[in-house]
């Protein structure tokens, strides 16, 4: 394997208790993508193919809380103590962001708690809306309050929208991305960047449509708040944003002329996103002509590397 290599902060795992859970409430899709498989060996083998070092674990939608959240907490207990258990075994090559049971607020807490003095977790991954509730909404400030305490990094990853899907229209497609856009318009209208300035919030698939529209979301914002637009769009610049699936030659310009430097970092989305799909945002990563050697290699790992600075060992 090809060293130093890069560090994938958007890497998801599927313990097999998980995805039990999951067939067994009769979910077999999640944004209009089969369930994959998912195991350690099939994940260090895609790492080694890309000469990807380290991938940080994440559980994707739709998280632990289904129907009534009965069994939420018990699920991010043991999703969590899971993903733990990889990076016991290998902590070379994996870490992992701690699973949630939101909107359930106390056991949120409960479960982060767990995860950061008990597991050794490298953050924390949120869904950008729970049961339509989007984050930066107020009812969730005491976990904020405490990642911010805790100084966490936060992977923001879309969920399903809160209303029907558009038959024909996979929701991977077009709606995880607006779905990860409400968020971030929802977190800055709400100031949480500036009333929680500790946490790290990265931003799954380049920030949905952010960098795009970011200009027309701070009008947004204005609007609804007074505030000035250039103060919002500072906010929105203040996020970090991972390359999954949006390192194409229409995509990876706009970020890179949007988002503040050493706040880009790599990312795959595996295995949700396919070993093809991988390969190609890859291949468009590391052949985009106007990135030198080092804003490459920031890319890649250096920059995450400023947020996890244990992951420096593992050059």
């Amino acid at each position: 394997m090809i060293r130093p290599g890069r560090i994938d902060v958007h890497q998801h795992f599927l313990p097999p208790g998980y995805a039990r859970w999951l067939e067994s409430g009769g979910i077999a899709q999640v944004g209009g993508r089969a369930i994959p498989d998912w195991d350690a060996d099939k994940a260090i083998g895609l790492m080694d193919q890309f000469s990807i070092s380290t991938g940080i674990l994440s559980l994707s939608a739709p998280g632990v809380y289904l129907g009534d959240g009965t069994d939420a907490r018990t699920m991010a207990t043991q999703v969590n103590e899971a993903a733990a258990e990889c990076v016991w075994d290998r902590p070379d090559r994996f870490g992992f962001f701690a699973t949630v049971p939101l909107p359930d607020v106390d056991g949120a807490l409960e479960a982060a708690a767990h995860a950061f003095d008990s597991l050794n977790a490298d953050g924390v991954c949120l869904l950008a809306n729970y049961q339509g509730i989007y984050l930066g909404e107020p009812v969730f400030d005491p976990l904020m309050a405490e990642l911010d305490r805790r100084h966490a990094v936060v992977l923001v990853h879309p969920a399903e929208l809160p209303g029907p899907a558009v038959p024909s229209i996979p929701p991977f497609a077009t709606d995880f991305l607006l779905d990860t856009s409400r968020a971030a318009f929802n977190l800055v209208r709400h100031e949480v960047p500036r009333r929680y300035p500790n946490i790290t919030f990265i931003l799954a698939h380049a920030g949905g449509f952010v960098p795009y529209a970011s200009h027309r979301v701070a009008v947004g914002v204005t609007a609804e708040t007074g505030r000035d637009p250039f103060e919002v769009l500072e906010d929105l610049q203040g996020f970090y944003f991972d390359t999954a699936l949006s390192s194409s030659p229409a995509a990876l310009p706009t970020l890179l002329a949007f988002a503040k430097p050493g706040h880009v970092l790599f990312g795959t989305d595996w295995p949700f996103a396919p070993d093809i799909a991988v390969a190609y945002f890859t291949g468009q990563l590391d052949s985009y002509d106007d990135l030198d050697s080092d804003a490459r290699v920031a890319i890649n790992h250096g920059n995450v590397q400023a947020l996890f600075p244990r992951l420096i060992d593992q050059e």
